[in-house]
């Protein structure tokens, strides 16, 4: 397969040289550990003493990884990729939230998304995070089959309904729609929760998609037990496929109450589990859709190879891939541009809500190993190359 992600004219062409200079600077300060923890600590401590950091915060983090502080916000950098062929899935990032109000809101928030998604073609999906619209000790108790109170039943009653909510019009207005997943501990109730939405909106097609994350070792048979039971009950089966996110959380939770973790043994074993779901989904594409989220080159290659040995197009709408706004360009810009259906996540919401978003894409950036250090020399590559001209 040609080797089409070292292009870096391409992966940057909607960069200024003043944009990459600031991406230079900031993958140079993520590729520091030290730096992301004290980084992290002092905008931490500034944003809680409302020290006014906002602005800096603005003009460098946060407008490298984020589309804006609301959705209209978005909208210039929507249509600025997608002159590029590249879509965006606007994500409301405001996390942590325990209150029933702001699940309200996030829910109000999230039926904005899907009407957004309606009116643009730039905008193929809306998301949200099932913790955006309940607390995360209720899917955690459901997950491990305990007993709801009568207060916790009513309150979970409420998280159905916002879920169904958003389901029915995303249904209604034809706009797939992305369920993020989250910790292994809680995701017991949401992978059921979103079962039954996909029975119920998936009969024509895939609307409504759940998250594998595939650093977890038993989310294969997952995905095959599920596909069991869309056969028999006669639904389409959309799923996200990532590597994940909670890794060290996920690892130590386990370490601490000596259960054996779900997180596969080495980022080798979670390659292979990666693209062998990839591999099944495609082999079952006929009643399955696919959002390939990943910052991975070898994957993304392998599912191009996989569709072109199946005579599958290019821009077949059941397969899109997907990568970070503000990562990973050179796969998302060489993808569109050689014909692929690519979607960037475009995180927004207030720059104080949305900084646990950022710090955990800075840690994560500094963990993964060959991440930041790719992102840097793609980046030194074009500021050569425009340099050369």
């Amino acid at each position: 397969m040609e080797k089409i992600f070292d292009n870096t004219q391409v992966a940057f062409s909607l960069k200024s040289d003043t944009e990459l200079d600031r991406a230079y600077f900031l993958f140079k300060m993520i590729d520091s550990e030290p730096l992301v923890r004290i980084g992290t600590a002092v905008t931490n401590f500034a944003i809680k003493a409302h020290l006014p950091v906002e602005g800096l915060i603005r003009a460098t983090v946060f407008d490298h990884f984020c589309g804006g502080v609301n959705e209209n916000d978005c909208l210039t950098v929507v249509d600025k990729m997608y002159t590029k062929g590249v879509s965006s899935v606007l994500d409301y990032s405001v996390e942590g939230k325990e209150e029933e109000e702001q699940f309200d809101a996030a829910l109000e928030m999230t039926l904005r998304t899907v009407e957004f998604a309606k009116e643009r073609l730039a905008i193929p999906f809306a998301v949200f995070k099932p913790t955006g619209l309940g607390r995360f000790e209720l899917y955690e108790k459901l997950g491990e089959k305990q007993t709801l109170n009568p207060s916790e039943q009513a309150e979970w009653d409420r998280v159905v309904a916002r879920f169904d909510k958003i389901c029915s019009e995303a249904h209604k207005k034809d706009v797939a729609l992305l369920i993020d997943g989250e910790e292994s501990w809680m995701q017991d109730a949401a992978d059921d929760l979103v079962t039954d939405m996909m029975r119920k909106y998936n009969k024509e097609k895939a609307i409504i998609f759940n998250t594998l994350q595939m650093y977890r070792w038993d989310r294969l048979d997952y995905l095959k037990k599920l596909h069991e039971v869309a056969k028999n009950e006669g639904f389409y089966i959309g799923m996200k496929l990532v590597r994940g996110a909670y890794m060290e959380k996920e690892n130590k939770r386990a370490e601490e109450k000596g259960y054996v973790s779900p997180i596969c043994v080495s980022k080798e074993a979670t390659d292979v589990n990666y693209d062998a779901a990839v591999h099944y989904m495609l082999d079952h594409i006929e009643k399955m859709a696919i959002f390939a989220g990943t910052h991975n080159e070898l994957s993304s290659y392998k599912l191009m190879e996989m569709m072109a040995q199946r005579g599958i197009s290019k821009n077949d709408n059941r397969i899109w891939f997907g990568q970070l706004y503000g990562m990973s360009d050179n796969i998302s810009y060489n993808l569109a541009e050689n014909g692929y259906n690519v979607a960037k996540y475009l995180p927004f919401g207030p720059v104080k809500d949305v900084m646990p978003y950022l710090i955990r894409r800075a840690e994560e950036n500094t963990s993964v190993a060959g991440q930041t250090s790719r992102e840097l020399s793609m980046i030194k590559a074009e500021r050569k190359r425009r340099k050369g001209k």
